[in-house]
């Protein structure tokens, strides 16, 4: 019997997925929402320009492309609204960051909750692979499924019960899982804003009600990947919000590290190191030993200055005194565009950044 063995992922050199928008895709895009011309348009806009960054992260020494997320407005909303159970639909009010309330668009649940076989991220990703034609590692970015525990999602009348929720949303992501899996995925990231904002004092909650929520979307989580194949390698990006070059919230991972760190069957972590609202290195003691890798997110996909080579190698040396340091990797602490507004910086400096990363990952791992 022939064992499968997983690519060794994350990569000493990583990113976390999104890339900046080129004027070409953002009008096609605008153009298609006004309905001068059709969805196959738009499509083989995108495709032409998916194809262009696929050749330039291979360029700069990636070892793993992504589409830049290019086929979606948002980097959770345009995957959760077309699981079977939910909507998208634009909200009072959109998102409040630091000094800026984002576009209105939102999920709720309207029904219950199941697997949709249609969904069209699964023939995106189908498209995405042939363009790679085995020439990298090609990753697939997905919304962690806690993004809809976020208050006002859930439909009360239709799941009185967050357990019973859960439970659908569990096997939603399962099912999705496995469709990605035979699409060819072999490197899958979960994107999480609502695990990190569970250890922020930012955001106040009940007594008990947070040790609750940590409880819950650890089994979230390990829950998806119970049926996992031994093959594929699932990563997970805790976010403290990424918009406009601005953030939602701050802390370190203190609180929901010594549960999350420690049990999260993933195999490896995407944290956000790149400034002082991110906290310390030391909520990292509770990775295991050789276990999840540790992809420290010390450069910032907010701007485009490239940070002080000295100060990145300090802080990785500084890093190994809660991990081995081949147990990490570095990255931007975010995606260039988590939505098709973008970060504040060019796409040169994007690529810069991005090549600056392989350089210093091979000064210090070879």
């Amino acid at each position: 019997m022939t064992v499968k063995t997983a690519i060794q992922a994350p990569f000493r050199a990583d990113h976390v997925g999104s890339l900046l928008r080129p004027e070409s895709l953002l009008t096609a895009r605008k153009e298609y929402k006004e309905g001068t011309i059709t969805r196959e348009q738009l499509k083989a806009v995108e495709t032409k320009e998916i194809q262009r960054i696929v050749d330039k992260q291979i360029e700069v020494g990636l070892e793993l492309v992504t589409d830049g997320e290019f086929r979606r407005d948002w980097w959770h909303l345009d995957f959760l609204e077309h699981l079977n159970g939910f909507e998208g639909y634009v909200p009072e009010k959109g998102y409040i960051f630091e000094g800026i309330e984002t576009e209105k668009y939102e999920v709720r649940n309207i029904g219950k909750i199941s697997f949709n076989p249609d969904h069209p991220f699964i023939q995106d990703f189908i498209d995405f692979n042939e363009i790679v034609a085995g020439r990298s590692i090609a990753k697939q970015t997905i919304p962690s499924p806690n993004q809809l525990f976020h208050p006002g999602i859930r439909d009360e009348n239709v799941y009185p019960d967050i357990e019973e929720f859960a439970k659908d949303v569990i096997a939603a992501y399962q099912e999705t899982i496995q469709a990605f899996y035979k699409a060819g995925v072999r490197y899958l990231q979960i994107d999480d804003v609502y695990i990190a904002g569970l250890s922020s004092p930012d955001i106040p909650y009940k007594e008990g009600e947070r040790e609750y929520l940590i409880d819950l979307a650890l089994r979230v989580v390990n829950g998806i990947l119970e049926n996992k194949p031994a093959d594929l390698v699932v990563t997970t990006h805790l976010c403290r919000g990424n918009y406009q070059s601005t953030w939602a919230f701050g802390g370190s991972y203190a609180l929901i590290a010594p549960t999350l760190f420690a049990k999260e069957k993933v195999d490896g972590f995407f944290l956000e190191y790149d400034d002082d609202r991110s906290g310390d290195f030391q909520p990292l003691a509770h990775i295991p030993n050789g276990g999840a890798k540790v992809v420290l997110g010390i450069f910032t996909s907010k701007t485009g200055e490239l940070e002080n080579k000295d100060n990145i190698l300090a802080r990785i040396e500084e890093a190994t005194q809660y991990v081995p340091l081949e147990q990490l990797s570095i990255s931007p602490q975010c995606g260039f565009a988590s939505t098709h507004h973008g970060n504040k910086l060019t796409e040169e400096q994007q690529w810069e950044k991005l090549k600056y990363i392989v350089d210093i990952s091979k000064e210090v791992w070879g």
